[in-house]
C-alpha cells in the first residue's frame, strides 16, 4: 500500500525543516544541493531526515564551479549560471513535493506531467489530476491543492519568484494545523450525533453511552 496522503505531508514538512535549518540556522548557512526522493530517510516513527551532505557547503557563486546534483531535481538557472543558492535548494524540495503529490518521480515524466496539469490550474485549484492514483481518493482537495501550488512556485524558473525554505515551513505547518483543527472538531462532532440518533430511535430512563470510533486507522506502509 502506498504512504497516505496525511504521511506524505508530514514528511514534506520534516524534510523542509531540514533545509530551513541548514539555510536560517547553521552557522554559516549551508546549501544541501543534492535534494532528492532517495536522500530522505524514514526512521521507525516514519519521521523524515535529509541525508548525504557530500555535496553540501556555503553558496556557491562561480561561473567556473562545475555542475553538481541529480538530473530531475536541478535548478535550470544552476544550470545556466553555474551559481547555486538557497533558492536552488528550494526547486529540488519543490520537486520532492511533487513527487509526494503524484507518486512518480522525475525519470518517470514528473515535470512534464506537471507542466500539463498547470495548463488547466486555475489559480489555486485544479491540481487534483495529478494526484498518485494509489491514494484511491484519500486525501483532502483543498489541502492538495495548497500543497502542489506552493511546489509550483518553487519550481519557478526564475528563483527571484520563488519562497523562501522559511516560507515553506510557515506555509507546510498551517496546513497541517488546519487539518488537525478539522480532525479533532470532527472527533467532537461525532459521538454527539451518534447519541442523538440513538436516543430519537429508542429512548431509554438511564443515561447512554455511546463508544467513539478513532479517527485513525493503521496499515502497512511502503515507498511513494
Amino acid at each position: 500500500m502506498a504512504l497516505s496522503w496525511d504521511l506524505r505531508i508530514n514528511i514534506a514538512l520534516d524534510v523542509a525543516r531540514g533545509l530551513e535549518y541548514l539555510h536560517d540556522g547553521a552557522i554559516p548557512s549551508v546549501v544541501h544541493r543534492d535534494i532528492k526522493s532517495s536522500n530522505i530517510l524514514l526512521d521507525r516513527t516514519m519521521r523524515a531526515r535529509v541525508a548525504d551532505f557530500g555535496l553540501s557547503r556555503e553558496e556557491i557563486v562561480s561561473r567556473h564551479a562545475p555542475i553538481r546534483g541529480t538530473f530531475g531535481y536541478l535548478d535550470p538557472e544552476y544550470v545556466s549560471s553555474r551559481s547555486y543558492t538557497k533558492k536552488s535548494d528550494v526547486y529540488s524540495f519543490g520537486v520532492l513535493l511533487f513527487e509526494l503529490i503524484a507518486g512518480r518521480t522525475p525519470q518517470q515524466g514528473l515535470l512534464e506531467y506537471v507542466e500539463l496539469a498547470a495548463i488547466n490550474a486555475d489559480g489555486r485549484g485544479g491540481w487534483e489530476e495529478i494526484a498518485d492514483s494509489r491514494l484511491e481518493g484519500s486525501f483532502d482537495l483543498e489541502e492538495l491543492n495548497e500543497v502542489a501550488t506552493l511546489a509550483y512556485k518553487s519550481i519557478n524558473r526564475l528563483s527571484r519568484r520563488r519562497p523562501s525554505m522559511r516560507d515553506l515551513v510557515q506555509a507546510l505547518s498551517n496546513t497541517i494545523k488546519e487539518r488537525n483543527y478539522r480532525t479533532r472538531r470532527k472527533r467532537h462532532l461525532l459521538p454527539v450525533a451518534v447519541v442523538e440518533e440513538s436516543a430519537k430511535e429508542d429512548p431509554l430512563p438511564y443515561p447512554q453511552h455511546s463508544r467513539e470510533e478513532s479517527m485513525d486507522s493503521l496499515s502497512d506502509l511502503t515507498d511513494v
